[in-house]
């Protein structure tokens, strides 16, 4: 039994490492406007942790559906310490356009970031 948890340990450590290893940097925004009609979902609700995504994850639309980690790493303005402890995670519902990376729900943003700030640099995967 004890061998079983260490194999269940060491799994899940090495998920976590490769998780990290294949963040990417970018810049996160955030908007208060519902995304109705969003490029993914149309008019159907998507809930309040979505997100749009820019260039480098759309695809042309592949993108729709996924699920994205967003971790807050530092300001991209200057604003004093803009990040909350922790990520979180939001489904692709729409395109942004550059310089976004990711466009997120409010609620979303403000669950990682201080929302006075803006735009923060983020991890994304």
């Amino acid at each position: 039994m004890e061998e079983k948890l260490q194999v269940w340990v060491m799994l899940a450590m090495a998920l976590s490492l490769l998780s990290a290893a294949s963040a990417k940097p970018g810049l996160a925004y955030w908007h208060s406007l519902s995304y109705y009609p969003a490029a993914c979902a149309g008019f159907d609700n998507s809930g309040s942790m979505t997100t749009g995504v820019g260039d480098a994850l759309w695809d042309n639309g592949r993108a729709c559906g996924q699920m994205l980690t967003v971790k807050c790493t530092g300001s991209a303005n200057g604003f004093s310490k803009p990040c909350k402890d922790g990520v979180v995670t939001v489904k692709v519902v729409d395109y942004c356009q550059p310089p976004c990376d990711v466009n997120l729900s409010w609620d979303a943003f403000s669950s990682i970031a201080n929302p006075d700030a803006g735009s923060v640099r983020v991890d994304y995967s």
